[in-house]
């Protein structure tokens, strides 16, 4: 039976994702520190609040352990800065199972690789992120050190200050050399490369231990109603979630991340809890901007937004790119019911006629999906789920919650 590393091992060079080297180590440290000892910094970085501007922020305030390394609680958006007055601009995405996901690329760069991943839309796929900007994990976590939303650091020194004066400095240059400081480019990038494997290392990133997992090695039974909710998540005919949330192992045996990696416009309805909205010019379009430029030449890649793995989802309090919604069957009848019941969702005009898509501009609404089932539906018809239909899909995803044993052991 594989275990949860030789699954994740697998699936790595299934995608050719590469697991990234640590930085050249200086002269003075020529041995390559290990990387159980980087990642073990890595986690104390992670929890460390006094490395923000606030000095009240750590990765873990929006990427809580508890809450699978997601937000914890249902705020649309999270508040950092300097004073954590200042709200992001979308929900935090989960880092768990971030181990195998790969770099974006698009179809003009198939040329290069597609003997490693064949692939036959045009579309990009891959990349961390709602808008999948960022490459590697190190990336990512530079990101949110600097943003004025989150940590809100004014640069890489003012970071290396915090950090030479936490309490494990002395265990930072024993890993990585007694002189690291005196690089502060050397410093900076060995310090964000620990918070990456910290996140490519330990276990509680990628546990795989849902009840789903034990279903698929033969150790539980799915009920009845987790067997109709997924029967109806697969039926193409229906609620097609697994066309891109994938639900099938893999042919080596490993276990799904439920999602392609790839990106989709959903339309989502536009969120008046960010205070981003308030701006009737502002957009956010994902693939398109505004956190990111180079995929914006192609106006097809407008309001495009990475599809998330569903595992964890269901102990969540926001969805969607821009925490739209606040329960997961509120976001599954937004999904069958977009199109027979707009009104529902979306704003009238001032002709009383439903303003669908209402969170892109309108020259580009047109990238919204309407030809996957059931995003075809026209105003009026009967959607494809029904409340029953959409509790019962509720039941399947809450399998994907990890810890299943844990919590039926503390059930009896």
């Amino acid at each position: 039976m594989l275990t949860s590393a030789m699954r994740a091992a697998a699936l790595c060079a299934c995608l050719g994702v590469a697991l990234l080297p640590m930085a050249a180590p200086s002269a003075q440290n020529a041995a390559t520190p290990a990387y159980s000892d980087a990642a073990a910094l890595g986690k104390l970085i992670f929890f460390d609040p006094s490395l923000s501007a606030s000095g009240r922020m750590s990765c873990a305030s929006c990427h809580s352990p508890s809450h699978a390394y997601g937000p914890p609680n249902g705020l649309a958006a999270q508040f950092g800065g300097p004073e954590l007055r200042s709200q992001g601009t979308r929900a935090v995405p989960s880092l768990r199972y971030v181990l195998n996901r790969t770099p974006v690329w698009s179809h003009a760069q198939a040329a290069t690789i597609a003997e490693r991943i064949a692939d036959t839309d045009n579309a990009p796929s891959g990349g961390f992120g709602w808008d999948g900007r960022f490459s590697h994990l190190h990336e990512q976590a530079s990101f949110a050190l600097f943003n004025p939303n989150e940590m809100a650091n004014k640069d890489a020194a003012a970071v290396l200050a915090k950090l030479e004066r936490a309490p494990y400095a002395t265990r930072f240059k024993e890993v990585f050399g007694q002189n690291v400081f005196a690089d502060p480019t050397r410093a900076f990038t060995q310090a964000i490369y620990a918070i990456e494997r910290f996140e490519l290392e330990d276990p509680s990133f990628h546990p795989y231990t849902s009840k789903f997992d034990d279903y698929l090695d033969g150790k539980v039974q799915l009920t009845a109603r987790e067997l109709r909710g997924k029967k109806l998540f697969d039926d193409p005919a229906r609620g097609n979630c697994a066309s891109c949330h994938i639900d099938q192992a893999g042919v080596n045996g490993a276990h799904p991340l439920f999602t392609d990696h790839k990106f989709e416009a959903l339309g989502v309805p536009r969120n008046p809890e960010l205070k981003v909205n308030a701006d009737p010019k502002y957009y956010d379009m994902g693939l398109c901007g505004p956190l990111r430029s180079d995929q914006s030449g192609d106006k097809a890649n407008c309001g495009l937004f990475k599809t998330p793995s569903l595992r964890n989802t269901a102990t969540r309090q926001v969805f969607f790119h821009n925490g739209r919604f606040h329960s997961l069957e509120e976001a599954l009848r937004f999904y069958v019911q977009r199109d027979t019941n707009p009104e529902k969702w979306y704003q009238a005009d001032r002709h009383g006629k439903a303003k669908k898509f209402n969170d892109l501009p309108a020259s580009v609404r047109g990238n919204v999906d309407t030809i996957d089932e059931p995003l075809t539906r026209k105003r009026g018809e009967k959607p494809v789920w029904t409340e029953q239909d959409i509790k019962d899909v509720a039941a399947f995803l809450s399998t994907l919650n990890d810890d299943y044993q844990s919590m039926a052991r503390t059930a009896k």
